[in-house]
Parts: C-alpha cells; structure tokens; sequence
C-alpha cells in the first residue's frame, strides 16, 4: 500500500494539464495531498501550500507522488536529485509514469540506503487474459472523448459520487494512473501487453447483480492517431451498455499532434457506437460531458445547451454543475 500523505510533486510542468496526476488526486483526494512541490520554471499550480522536502516532512507527509503526466510518461534527468533527496529524507516515492523508479540506479541504491519503498503503479500486477466477448450480467458505462485528457475519470468520477448518494449500486473502475492513485486499484491499461488489453477490461469489470454499474474509466480517443488503441481495448473488453461523450471546447487540435483537429461530437458517438455494437448490440450514448473549466459560466452555459440541442442528449460539466442528469439517463435504460 501507498502510504498517505502526499506531497505532490509538479516538478517543472509546462501547464496545468501537463500535471493532471496532482490535479486529480487533489480534487478528489484532498486529504491524500498536504502540499505541492514546484521546480524553476513550473507553469502548474493546485492551489496547495508550496513547500520543500523539510517542510513537508514536518507536515505529516509520507510519499512523494510524481504528479506529472508528460508525453512518453518520462522521468526528467532535472528531477533526479530532488527524488533522491526525498527518499533520503524518509519518504517512499510513488510513480505513474513509463519510466520506472526502480529502473533508475540512483534511486534504487538510495531506496535501498534509507529502507524507503518504490512504487511505479504503471506496471500490470496480474495475469490477465485474452478477451473472449462473453456477455456478462451487471451494467456498464463507459465514457469516450474527442480528445484525451478531456475529463472521461473526473465523469466516472463524479456519477460515482452521485450513484452512491442515491444508494444506486456502482463501482468505479479505474484504468489509468491517475485513477489508481486515488481509489488505490485498477488497470494500468496502456503498460498491458496489446493481446491482453481487451482481455484486462473483461477482469476489472466482471459479471455482477444486474442492477450493479461499473463505470469504467475512459483513456485517450478512438480519434487519436497516438492514443486510440487504449480506447478500443475499452470498448471491446468493457462491453458497455452506455456510452457518455466528453469533451474539451476550446481544444484546436489533438493533444501533442498540432495537425490533427478535434473530432466533433457527433463522429465520436458514431464511431465509438459503431465499435460498441459489435460486443453489445444494445449499447447506447446517452449523455454529453463537457470540461468547462477554461469558460465563465455564463459561457459554459451557452456551451451546454447548444451541443445539447444539437444532439439531443443531456449534456452538463458534471464537476462544475453536477452529474445528477447523467445519472438519471442511466437509470432510465
């Protein structure tokens, strides 16, 4: 187990998405994170105290939680010292990234030197097996993007919350680093083998009561020519009966790919339907999530409603306004 306290780790993070990590645990696991750790030239901020290792030692922390999602998922040769100072100074590092901690020598003779843990939670822990497209009993909701890092685990997340309030009988399923870190369990999709990434879905969300609903955390987008091998992995092995479209609406372009423009809403329910009909013919998009956190609200509003009356699905920013008419389009099917 990761020990808590966190003191989050932003490093030198180019923007607040490049550390969506920290974010995340911070939103939804504020009591995990005491502080944030900024390095020169760190354009990320959660709003948490600023402190050094000392500091948030004498504060309770226990882990330093690289909390930088980049492009590769690499360790920064410009990190190396302060991780080997933290696990000097008794902290356990803790990582999602693809480059692992316990492949880096330094911090290995330094976890070794001070009896501090390593954690690299990007590493699959189990045998999973090959997908067979076996229908199973429970329900499940997927969410799909135009884009990745739109907000598919903040949806899960929040109906979560909801479902739970209203006694609904649910699960949250991660599947990616972030949301691992913050329920302590899941699939670290894309570092599964290929063959076997359908096949890890079909393990996380097994056949349950047949009211039960498995919300499944979303990754990347069938559009995205770098990343839509993990979303299709998800789709195959999650068998959803529901799909939620997310979306950023002040994205230009793809992130990491300037050349390549955003699907449109419409082309990801079609496709991702189209995907979705071949291991559950009865599978149906049922609502829109939008990340309105770039626009004020009378912007985000005007947003809402006019990709709502353009696709005729309820379509909120279920972590600004609630995720209550998302629910309420699930429990109708």
């Amino acid at each position: 187990m990761i020990e808590t306290p966190y003191l989050l780790f932003l490093g030198d993070a180019p923007d607040a998405l490049a550390a969506k990590v920290a974010q995340g645990i911070r939103d939804w696991r504020p009591d995990y994170a005491v502080g944030q750790m900024r390095l020169p030239g760190c354009n990320a901020d959660l709003g948490l105290p600023d402190m050094d290792l000392a500091e948030a030692k004498a504060a309770g922390a226990k882990t330093l939680v690289i909390g930088v999602a980049n492009r590769g998922g690499v360790i920064s040769p410009a990190w190396m010292s302060v991780l080997t100072e933290a696990l000097a100074q008794g902290f356990d590092l803790a990582s999602g990234l693809h480059t692992l901690l316990r492949a880096q020598p330094a911090l290995v003779e330094a976890a070794n030197a001070t009896g501090r843990t390593l954690h690299d939670v990007r590493i699959p822990t189990v045998q999973y097996p090959i997908a067979d497209g076996t229908k199973r009993t429970g329900k499940r909701c997927l969410a799909v993007g135009t884009d990745c890092s739109v907000g598919k685990m903040y949806t899960a997340l929040a109906m979560d919350a909801e479902m739970r309030e209203r006694g609904m009988k649910c699960s949250f399923r991660a599947t990616g680093q972030t949301g691992i870190l913050i329920t302590g369990e899941g699939v670290p999709l894309d570092a599964v083998i290929a063959d076997f990434m359908a096949g890890s879905i079909e393990w996380l969300s097994p056949a349950n009561d047949p009211d039960h609903w498995d919300l499944i955390e979303g990754q990347g987008s069938l559009h995205h020519p770098s990343y839509s091998g993990v979303s299709l992995a998800l789709i195959h092995g999650g068998q959803p009966d529901a799909l939620i479209l997310c979306h950023e609406p002040t994205r230009t372009h793809m992130r990491g790919l300037p050349g390549y423009p955003l699907p449109s809403l419409e082309e990801v329910r079609d496709l991702a339907l189209t995907m979705a009909h071949r291991v559950n013919p009865a599978c149906v998009a049922v609502g829109v999530s939008v990340n309105t956190k770039a626009l004020d609200e009378d912007a985000a509003k005007a947003c809402l409603q006019e990709i709502e009356d353009r696709l005729g699905l309820p379509t909120v920013d279920p972590y600004r306004h609630g995720a209550g008419r998302l629910v309420d389009a699930l429990a109708a099917i």
